[in-house]
C-alpha cells in the first residue's frame, strides 16, 4: 500500500471479486467447490419449474477415478414410487412419524434467518416432508406454518435448558409434546465441524436469537463440544430413554458424524446392554456445511458419509440391532443419483441442508459467517432479509422435494423394482482407475447379520469391537497394539 496504492487497491478489489468472477466466470460446470454450477443449476431449475433435462449427452469424464452409476434393468419397472415413504419408531415408541425419503436437514434459527426459517417450513408443509430444527431451538418461526418438525438437541440445550446451561426436561416436555414435533434427536457431533460445539458470532445474537436460544443478546454463542447429560454409552441411552418418555413416546434418534470406530461398537454394546434402542441414526458426512467451521476441522476432520454410513450399517446389522433402528444419510446430497446410491449402501432415508438453501435463493456468496448475506437466508440484518419471499421461495422448496424425488423413482424404475428400499449395493458401480470399476459392496464389504456377535475377529471390526465397551467412549485396550502396529503412541520418539 505504501510503496504501490493504485496498485494495491486493484489487488484488493480482485481478491474480494475472485470468488464470484471465478464462479460465474473462470470455472467448468463441474469443476465448482464445495457445490458446482452444475448442481446449483439443477436445484434451481426444479425449483423454479424450469426444466431439468439434458440435451446431447452427459458433461461427466464416465473414464474418471471415482464415477459412480447404477446398473439398470432390462426389465425396469412401469410405475416406481413417486412418493416413498418410510416409518421411523420402533417397538419403545407409540407415536411413529411417516416420514418423506427426502427432508430438510439440520439448520439452526440464528445461523438462517427467521424468513429463510419460515419459507423452508412452509414448503414442507405443502410438499409433506420434514424440517430439522438445528441445534438453535425451536423458534416461532418454526412454528407458524405448521410443517412437520424434527426437533435437535444440541449440546447447548438452546430452548431447554437451566441458567447454567444444563438440560431442562420441563421445559423440554412443553415443547416436544406439541403435535408439530414429530421427533427429537440428540446431536453428538456434524459433518462440518466434527468434535466442536456449535458457533453463532455475536452480530448474529438479536434479541428474538437470543430469547429463543435463552442466552445473552449480542455476545458470541458457543455451545460446548461435548454434551453434560451424560459421558458413557450407557447414559447416552438412558438420556435418550428420558427423552422419549418426556416428549409423550414420541421417537428419539442420534445424529453424529462417524469418527472412532470402536465408540461406533460401544454403542452398539451399550444397546445389547441396556434393550435401549434409539428409533433412528442419522450420519451426517464430513462433506456436509455449516455456517462457520474452524477450517482444519471442515477439511481435514471426520469420516465422509459413505464411509460413517456403511461402518454405522455394518454394526447394526453385525450386532442384529437394525431391525429395531433407522437409519438416515446426511452429506451433500442434492439428486437421485445421490438419494439412491446411500439408500443402496443401507440408508432409510436422506436428509439436505444446502440443497435446499439453494431452492430458496442461495447463490453460494459464501458470507454465512459475516451475516451479509445478500439473498437474505444467513443473515439476521432485515434489510436484507427483505429479498425472500416466504410464499415464493416456499413453493420452490417444495418443487425442488417432489422434482428430486420423481428423479429418484426414474432411476428406481429403471433399477425393475417399485420403492428405493429395494435397492441393493451391487447395483451401485464405481470405477477405481482407468481401467477397472467395481461394486460398492466390493469396496465396502457388508457383514452378515449377527457376525459381530458370533465371530467378530472374523470381520474388519474384531480389533475394534473388542477395544469397545459399553461404560466408556474410551478403549478398554491399545487398538494400535492390537492391531499388529509396532509402535504405539507411547514408545514413539519424540523430536
Amino acid at each position: 500500500m505504501r510503496n504501490y496504492p493504485v496498485i494495491a487497491w486493484v489487488r484488493h478489489i480482485f481478491y474480494d471479486l475472485r470468488p464470484f468472477l471465478r464462479q460465474y466466470i473462470v470455472e467448468d460446470d463441474l469443476e465448482g467447490t464445495p457445490y458446482s454450477f452444475a448442481a446449483r443449476n439443477l436445484i434451481y431449475n426444479r425449483a423454479q419449474g424450469k426444466s431439468d433435462t439434458q440435451p446431447l449427452g452427459t458433461e461427466r469424464n464416465v473414464r474418471e477415478d471415482g464415477y459412480t452409476w447404477v446398473c439398470h434393468s432390462m426389465a425396469p419397472s412401469a410405475e416406481p414410487d413417486k412418493k416413498p415413504r418410510v416409518t421411523i419408531g420402533n417397538e419403545q415408541s407409540s407415536q411413529p412419524y411417516n416420514a418423506s425419503l427426502l427432508n430438510i436437514s439440520a439448520m439452526s434459527f440464528g445461523a438462517l434467518s427467521g424468513r429463510a426459517i419460515e419459507a423452508l417450513n412452509k414448503g414442507a408443509s405443502i410438499g409433506g416432508f420434514y424440517h430439522d430444527t438445528g441445534e438453535g431451538g425451536l423458534s416461532k418461526y418454526h412454528k407458524k406454518h405448521g410443517g412437520d418438525i424434527v426437533w435437535e438437541l444440541g449440546t447447548g440445550y438452546f430452548g431447554c435448558r437451566d441458567k447454567h446451561g444444563r438440560f431442562d426436561p420441563k421445559q423440554f416436555a412443553d415443547q416436544a409434546q406439541i403435535e408439530q414435533v414429530k421427533m427429537t434427536e440428540i446431536k453428538l457431533s456434524q459433518g462440518a465441524k466434527p468434535g466442536h460445539g456449535g458457533m453463532l458470532p455475536g452480530s448474529k445474537v438479536t434479541q428474538e436469537i437470543a430469547n429463543a436460544r435463552q442466552v445473552p443478546i449480542h455476545q458470541d454463542c458457543l455451545s460446548p463440544s461435548g454434551h453434560s447429560a451424560f459421558s458413557t454409552p450407557i447414559e447416552l441411552l438412558e438420556f435418550a430413554q428420558n427423552m422419549r418418555q418426556l416428549s409423550g413416546n414420541k421417537p428419539v434418534g442420534l445424529k453424529l458424524c462417524v469418527g472412532m470406530p470402536h465408540e461406533v461398537m460401544a454403542l452398539g454394546k451399550a444397546m445389547l446392554s441396556t434393550g435401549i434402542y434409539p428409533d433412528f441414526i442419522v450420519v451426517d458426512g464430513a462433506e456436509g456445511g455449516t455456517g462457520a467451521a474452524p477450517s482444519e476441522l471442515s477439511d481435514w476432520v471426520g469420516m465422509p458419509l459413505e464411509d460413517g454410513l456403511v461402518m454405522m450399517q455394518n454394526m447394526l446389522v453385525g450386532t442384529g440391532l437394525r431391525k429395531h433402528i433407522k437409519l438416515g444419510a446426511s452429506g451433500k446430497i442434492y439428486n437421485g443419483m445421490g438419494m439412491a446410491k446411500h439408500i443402496a449402501l443401507g440408508a432409510d432415508w436422506c436428509n439436505a441442508a444446502r440443497a435446499f438453501m439453494f431452492s430458496i435463493g442461495c447463490v453460494q456468496a459464501r458470507r454465512c459467517d459475516k451475516g451479509t448475506c445478500p439473498t437474505g437466508i444467513a443473515t439476521q440484518d432485515p434489510q436484507r432479509q427483505r429479498s425472500l419471499d416466504i410464499d415464493i421461495q416456499s413453493e420452490r422448496a417444495a418443487r425442488f422435494h417432489a422434482k428430486t424425488l420423481s428423479a429418484l423413482a426414474e432411476i428406481v424404475g429403471s433399477s425393475g423394482v417399485i420403492h428405493p428400499s429395494e435397492l441393493n449395493p451391487h447395483q451401485i458401480i464405481t470405477r477405481v482407475n482407468a481401467a477397472q470399476s467395481k461394486s460398492i459392496i466390493d469396496i465396502h464389504p457388508l457383514l452378515p447379520a449377527n457376525s459381530l456377535l458370533d465371530a467378530p475377529k472374523d470381520t474388519a471390526y474384531g480389533d475394534w469391537w473388542e477395544a469397545a465397551s459399553p461404560d466408556t467412549f474410551k478403549p478398554i485396550k491399545d487398538i494400535t497394539q492390537a492391531m499388529g502396529k509396532t509402535l504405539s503412541a507411547h514408545n514413539r520418539g519424540h523430536y
